[in-house]
């Protein structure tokens, strides 16, 4: 977004943090500037706003083409937070353990309550957030993708810009033979917001 350089410097500390090897990191500025970073954080400046799978796909090829040069991607809003420093343990481990598990989509939390909305629960008996399960879909900003799955089914779909992006590449996948989990268990803490907040655009 470009307008969050505290929260954004706070999302990329919470990676830092993490156990096992180091996270290799790309910030991709969307048609905005991107803030001081880190040293050894790479960034991609985008000279205008490709939509927010567009974005992302910068990010997955900024890894290689179709992100080969890793075997898993993290995708994280820019205003989220990664308060346990086993996530990324925990995502190796699943991927590892499951050679058809594809994507992981992570439970959104608010950090001052602890709420998951139930629309941030990817299916349809949403009552329980914390129970985890196989879904069909997953949530755009906080989850993980095998890179295996970019290459078997592509990317996301540049042109839908917002929303909808997720669940276009969860059926690919699906179709493809991937599975995909929920997990209650892997937290992104993200302010509790409104749908209504972001803008509606138009192409």
């Amino acid at each position: 977004m470009g307008n969050r350089p505290d929260e954004l410097r706070a999302l990329l500390d919470s990676v830092a943090k993490q156990d096992g090897d180091p996270v290799e990191v790309v910030v991709v500025g969307n048609g905005a500037p991107v803030p001081d970073v880190p040293e050894g954080v790479r960034t991609v400046e985008l000279p205008e706003n490709l939509g927010i799978p567009g974005g992302r796909n910068v990010g997955i090829e900024s890894f290689g083409p179709g992100g080969r040069d890793v075997d898993v991607l993290l995708f994280l809003d820019d205003d989220g937070l990664l308060p346990r420093n086993d996530t990324a343990a925990l995502c190796r481990e699943a991927f590892a353990a499951d050679p058809a598990l594809g994507i992981i989509s992570f439970r959104i939390a608010d950090p001052d309550t602890g709420v998951t909305q139930r629309r941030h629960v990817p299916r349809l008996r949403a009552a329980d957030p914390m129970r985890s399960s196989r879904v069909t879909t997953f949530l755009g900003g906080a989850n993980a993708v095998r890179t295996k799955v970019f290459a078997d089914v592509g990317g996301l779909p540049d042109e839908f810009f917002y929303a909808h992006e997720e669940t276009d590449l969860a059926w690919r996948a699906l179709d493809a033979g991937w599975m995909i989990d929920y997990r209650s268990d892997m937290v992104l803490h993200h302010p509790t917001t409104a749908p209504s907040r972001h803008a509606v655009y138009h192409r």
